[in-house]
């Protein structure tokens, strides 16, 4: 054997830099888990009932074309069925977006901190990351990532809401922005938690969209809906994107349980939208006993919170796990903590009461 076969298949260079996705950690059994902004809820009414049926069938590839639920999002959304996209969750259509658009020597904008995964797909696709940092109160930079944009920018992303720290862009200015880009790059707008928004002055993106030939929105039914483990996500884009997304997704990606579970979940949206408002209150609860306690808070409109803590922000992971609540720590940076559980809600601001006083 040549000492070339010897070492095995030869990767690409790029992933020794790529890092890997890390998920919420998960809880013990007798903790419970803020870290990963998934809905406290059981399944809507219907929507299990719906995806035990869509079991008995699991022998047989789903429907490539998603097409129920792409007639069913069209319909509920107001715009073209060749507008819509689906895909495994709204990451998979984001990284299906970058396949479509970015490739070596490309290269894509976005707010930092921001998704966690968008600098990982950026580099999955071979495209190069442009993080711009986030302004002192935890929002999206858009004049510094206007300055950003080179000859090579393909595709910007602007998380709105921004995760993990829950700031939402305001209509001017994101209408500004979207002015200023030009007309050949691409600009996502990720709305992954666009069901808690009580901000009434940020705009709604598939209003944006529609005379924008560059913009694509993103969804998700992982959150609010409450479907994380069934990974179904969509876009809303003209027909072009729309198209190259269909493309470059991966055939049969979406499930026929996600598919079916999806489409009772858009019939029961005034449950829904019971549960969103009692996470909106909590997130409320919870804000105002952190701000009580000393801590300086950005406005979230997401359904979690966000605390800047620096070089303490493990120590604090830590002191919630022990207190019996999982947390999702950004290194050096800060704690997003997910509103959950009322009891889970409760541990946590205690121990961010007790960690406050000791500062």
């Amino acid at each position: 054997m040549s000492g070339t076969a010897a070492q095995g298949p030869r990767l690409r260079p790029t992933l020794d830099s790529i890092p890997t996705y890390k998920p919420g950690k998960p809880a013990s059994a007798d903790s419970y888990k803020l870290s990963s902004n998934e809905n406290p809820y059981e399944p809507l009414p219907g929507v299990l009932e719906a995806a035990i049926t869509a079991a008995g069938s699991f022998n047989r590839y789903p429907d490539m074309a998603v097409s129920e639920l792409s007639a069913e999002l069209a319909a509920r959304f107001g715009v073209p069925v060749e507008h819509i996209a689906t895909g495994t969750g709204s990451v998979g259509v984001a990284q299906s977006l970058l396949l479509a658009t970015a490739g070596p020597g490309d290269e894509v904008i976005f707010a930092w901190r921001s998704f966690e995964a968008y600098p990982i797909i950026t580099r999955i696709a071979g495209a190069t990351p442009v993080p711009v940092p986030l302004t002192a109160g935890e929002a999206h930079d858009l004049d510094a990532m206007l300055a950003a944009i080179t000859e090579r920018t393909r595709l910007i992303f602007v998380c709105n809401p921004n995760n993990p720290t829950g700031v939402a862009i305001h209509r001017a200015e994101l209408e500004r922005f979207l002015d200023a880009v030009p007309a050949d790059v691409l600009v996502v707008v990720d709305e992954a938690y666009r069901e808690f928004l009580r901000d009434e002055q940020v705009p709604d993106g598939v209003d944006v969209y529609r005379d924008r030939p560059n913009v694509c929105v993103l969804r998700t039914f992982s959150k609010a809906y409450g479907l994380a483990g069934l990974r179904v996500g969509f876009a809303i884009a003209h027909e072009p994107v729309a198209t190259a997304l269909r493309k470059t997704a991966v055939p049969f990606g979406v499930s026929r349980l996600a598919q079916d579970a999806a489409v009772a979940s858009l019939r029961a949206e005034d449950a829904l939208m019971v549960r969103v408002e009692a996470l909106v209150e909590e997130r409320t609860r919870v804000a105002a006993a952190l701000a009580a306690q000393g801590w300086e808070l950005a406005d979230s409109q997401a359904n979690f919170v966000w605390l800047r803590l620096g070089e303490l922000t493990m120590d604090f992971a830590a002191a919630c796990e022990r207190a019996g609540v999982v947390v999702r720590p950004f290194p050096g940076e800060g704690v997003r903590v997910t509103i959950g559980e009322v009891a889970g809600n409760d541990i946590f601001l205690a121990t961010a009461e007790s960690f406050r006083k000791e500062l």
